[in-house]
């Protein structure tokens, strides 16, 4: 009998820090979001393989304001877990402590819950722990913690899960190397086991683990660590770590991690990603992920039913919700942007804010998930003052992006502008543009992006080519502090601080990219 493969990644794009539990025979995955709102992304799969996005673990802008949060500040490394019929959600909020408002907190713990997986989750209470990466852990007798960074330290808490009960022990600082986070510690034939991610989560991650008879150890590190590292820098496959072990209905184990897919030279365009491999375990009771080699790039799929959603590639923008592929950088300003004030369009008002600037609000923006890849948009906008703008955007952050977007400037234009490390260049104009619906669409070819634009979606003409965007990856500006996203790709509009308030349609915004059109159901 011939079984099935898949290729990893499993979650591709920008879905870093994966957390995977099964209930019954269902299995859901939260990862981190950053700057992003709604905030952790919640998504199921049946063959733990083919995954889509079901829900966010915040939703409500009330329940927290990222809208002054730095680039890839805000929510950090969440887990999931599934306790007596509950479904909670931990995650680290990465504050600015930059000592405005009175922040000198670097980070708090969040805590979640909800009865459904996809929520909704409960406001968020603050646990008052500095530091990171918090995963839930209930013991046999069912006393709580929290598992938190550096190495692995726990902190108990109350019956609920929901204040701290104690100060925290470490429990397993790691083997030495540097940064050691992403904790989780799991129960299995009387021992008790912990993982912890060392090494930096750029190349040279890794997860090693160690286990004990008593909670609070002593530890012994596992004679097969690191149980994943990429160690081969060729590979197609890199930044392997940050994981969690699960078990399926046939009591198989495997583990979820974190990877990333260099882009021609050690540049990892979509951030991090989530890769799937196979755990052994030996006869004197210690495991290896997919036999110590590092990650796979094609795998035998788990003994499950075949399970594969659509993928939801094309917005028209006709529902009065937003599709859940779509994120906002930062909190939106909900009343600048629209699904019902032109029907079958999404709406944004021009406000103050440039996409430079973390003021800018109603940037809207879906997952890059492939290396190659097409997205187009129909946009109707009909600028007047000088820094009125919208378009379409190849978004990393604030300080690295391309834009090409319609405008005026003394006149109708289309310019494509480039930001490399906080300064925005002009890359190409097209002048007199006519005052009609334009058309705009970006290819993507490995480092190479090319922008089009159209007046009937048909015949397309080159706006302009950029070349070599390395700077559109988590390492292509050296000096920027934090660069933990990847890129994004979608649309905006702003008045570049001429205080104008202008709507902006979107017709529809349709991505397709070489998993689509070379390998389906892959």
């Amino acid at each position: 009998m011939c079984r099935r493969t898949y290729q990893n990644p499993v979650q591709r794009g920008f879905f870093p820090d994966p957390s995977v539990i099964r209930v019954g025979d269902d299995f859901y995955m939260a990862n981190s979001s950053f700057q992003y709102f709604p905030a952790i992304p919640i998504s199921h799969s049946r063959d733990m393989v083919h995954w889509h996005i079901i829900g966010h673990a915040i939703t409500d802008p009330s329940y927290l304001d990222l809208s002054d949060c730095k680039d890839s500040h805000g929510i950090w490394a969440p887990d999931l877990s599934y306790v007596d019929g509950k479904y909670y959600v931990f995650a680290t909020l990465r504050l600015n402590a930059d000592g405005k408002r009175g922040n000198n907190v670097m980070r708090r713990q969040l805590v979640m819950t909800a009865d459904q997986p996809q929520g909704p989750y409960s406001k968020p209470v603050c646990l008052e722990v500095d530091d990171i990466d918090p995963s839930h852990f209930v013991d046999e007798d069912g006393s709580r913690y929290m598992i938190i960074a550096k190495g692995a330290r726990a902190v108990p808490l109350s019956a609920d899960s929901l204040r701290l009960a104690g100060e925290a022990r470490t429990v397993w600082p790691g083997t030495g190397e540097r940064c050691p986070e992403g904790p989780h510690l799991f129960r299995k034939d009387g021992w008790y086991y912990a993982m912890v991610a060392e090494g930096g989560t750029g190349y040279g991650h890794g997860i090693n683990a160690a286990r004990s008879a008593s909670l609070y150890g002593p530890y012994e590190a596992s004679p097969y660590n690191p149980v994943m590292r990429q160690q081969d820098r060729q590979a197609p496959l890199q930044r392997a770590g940050h994981g969690k072990l699960v078990q399926d209905q046939n009591g198989k184990w495997w583990c979820y991690y974190l990877c990333g897919r260099p882009n021609q030279g050690n540049h990892t365009t979509m951030g991090r990603e989530t890769a799937l491999d196979p755990v052994e375990w030996t006869q004197d009771g210690w495991f290896t992920v997919n036999g110590g080699r590092g990650p796979s790039q094609v795998q035998e799929a788990p003994d499950l039913p075949e399970c594969v959603f659509e993928r939801n590639l094309s917005d028209d923008f006709d529902r009065e919700e937003l599709d859940l592929e779509w994120e906002f950088v930062r909190t939106p300003d909900n009343g600048s942007w629209s699904l019902t004030e032109r029907p079958g369009h999404f709406r944004i008002w021009t406000r103050d804010g440039q996409l430079n600037e973390i003021r800018a609000k109603n940037t809207l923006l879906r997952r890059e998930q492939e290396l190659c890849y097409r997205a187009q948009t129909k946009l109707e906008f009909y600028p007047d003052r000088d820094g009125e703008q919208a378009g379409l955007t190849c978004y990393y952050s604030t300080a690295t992006y391309a834009r090409c977007s319609l405008c005026w400037e003394g006149g109708r234009k289309l310019q494509l502008v480039i930001n490399r490390n906080h300064g925005e260049e002009l890359a190409a104009q097209v002048d007199n543009i006519r005052e009609a619906p334009v058309y705009l669409k970006v290819e993507v070819d490995h480092l190479t992006r090319t922008f089009f634009y159209s007046y009937d979606g048909k015949d397309w003409e080159m706006v302009g080519r950029l070349e070599d965007c390395v700077y559109l990856s988590d390492e292509g500006v050296p000096d920027d502090p934090k660069r933990h996203t990847g890129t994004m790709v979608g649309i905006y509009a702003n008045n570049g601080g001429c205080g104008s308030r202008k709507p902006a349609d979107f017709d529809y915004f349709q991505y397709e990219d070489e998993k689509l059109l070379d390998s389906p159901g892959i």
